[in-house]
């Protein structure tokens, strides 16, 4: 066996995959299992915050349909929001996974051929060690973008038309259209579009250089332990 070419092809290739699954599955698994799992809850962030509480003001009748009118009292309002913004980020994976967003979208910025020109700062395993990262969705195929920092990319408004009528923003987009996400317009997101909309604004709120392209207002709370 060790004599022919297919046999040492056979046992390099073993080898390579033991050492794969070595470097990327155990080791930082090792290293990084002291730390404890997020909750959703613990994932509320001030930029994910001001995204939500966008959601509220681009689309309002839409919002308070989905859950309710948020509280008068700014005492009141914080943890009313954080509830809300929780359940739909728990709502918002289960559909990404369940409409099979993960085929065409990986999450995953790897550190080779420039991938972070392209989708911004390369992964980190301590961004994974969370609720909504089970199970990791980093992917193979990338026939649309990379979302690993798609959050503030672009505006609630942009993401709902695309989900809407896709070639509507990208000509020629071989996305499919989700009108279920909407109560007969892009302006009128159901539960299901609120919580991708929430969702999708989620990933990689918890970088510092969040937003990436576009010049929001400062967000409404000063702190991410103050929307508690």
């Amino acid at each position: 066996m060790f004599e022919r070419k297919s046999g040492i092809i056979l046992i390099a290739g073993i080898g390579f995959f033991a050492l794969a699954f070595l470097s990327n599955g155990v080791v930082p698994m090792l290293m990084y299992r002291h730390i404890p799992e997020k909750p959703a809850k613990e994932l509320i962030n001030g930029h994910l915050r001001y995204q939500f509480e966008d959601l509220a003001q681009r689309f309002p009748s839409a919002f308070e349909k989905v859950y309710g009118k948020p509280p008068e009292d700014p005492d009141h309002a914080g943890n009313w929001y954080n509830e809300k913004c929780t359940d739909a980020l728990r709502l918002g994976r289960s559909i990404y996974v369940s409409e099979g967003c993960w085929h065409c979208h990986s999450q995953f910025v790897r550190p080779v051929s420039n991938e972070d020109r392209r989708w911004g700062a390369v992964s980190k395993s301590w961004e994974y060690q969370n609720e909504l990262q089970r199970p990791v969705m980093f992917g193979t195929r990338r026939v649309g973008p990379d979302l690993s920092r798609e959050g503030g990319r672009r505006s609630n408004d942009w993401h709902a038309v695309h989900f809407f009528k896709p070639e509507a923003l990208s000509v020629g987009s071989p996305m499919p259209e989700y009108p279920w996400f909407f109560d007969g317009s892009p302006d009128q997101p159901n539960v299901r579009g609120m919580a991708l909309l929430t969702y999708i604004q989620w990933l990689g709120s918890w970088h510092e250089s969040y937003p990436y392209y576009e010049d929001y207002l400062p967000i409404p709370i000063k702190t991410a332990s103050n929307a508690e």
